[in-house]
């Protein structure tokens, strides 16, 4: 069966190093069976892939791709614990909105989508959209994780 990094590599997903943490806080914490990894920026290369609000600066496809990137900083964020994810449990996506603005899950759906392609029908999960009015850095979105790991630590 292949393993998480292989999955990752058949869809040319690279993990890039673990940026941050930019405050009095961890990346990432193990309770039990969970993983909860902090809220990620869509940070790629040292840059932000998408800025401002959704969608008057960036738009709702830019977002979308933004909380994509996210998926794949959260998965880099886990470390040693990577392989022993097994499933998603719950996502919360922050998306940096306009006044008006109500299209926050197609936004979000651009880190849903990965999960499930990912990791399949564990990948599914229950999340929140929601739309605030800034983002540290500007982010036009972040994405905050829970999964679950095949055995208690």
């Amino acid at each position: 069966m292949p393993t998480l990094r292989d999955r990752l590599a058949a869809m040319s997903i690279v993990l890039p190093p673990l940026a941050g943490p930019f405050g009095a806080y961890v990346p990432v914490k193990r309770v039990g069976n969970l993983l909860y990894v902090a809220g990620q920026l869509p940070m790629k290369e040292g840059r932000l892939l998408s800025m401002g609000q959704v969608p008057s600066r960036a738009s709702v496809a830019q977002a979308a791709d933004a909380a994509r990137q996210c998926v794949i900083n959260a998965l880099a964020a886990a470390g040693d614990s990577l392989e022993e994810i097994v499933g998603v449990v719950r996502i919360g996506v922050f998306v940096s909105s306009d006044d008006g603005f109500t299209q926050q899950p197609a936004v979000a759906n651009g880190a849903s989508e990965l999960l499930i392609q990912i990791f399949g029908e564990s990948g599914k999960h229950v999340r929140a959209a929601v739309g605030v009015n800034t983002l540290p850095l500007d982010a036009s979105v972040e994405v905050e994780f829970i999964f679950e790991c095949s055995a208690a630590s």
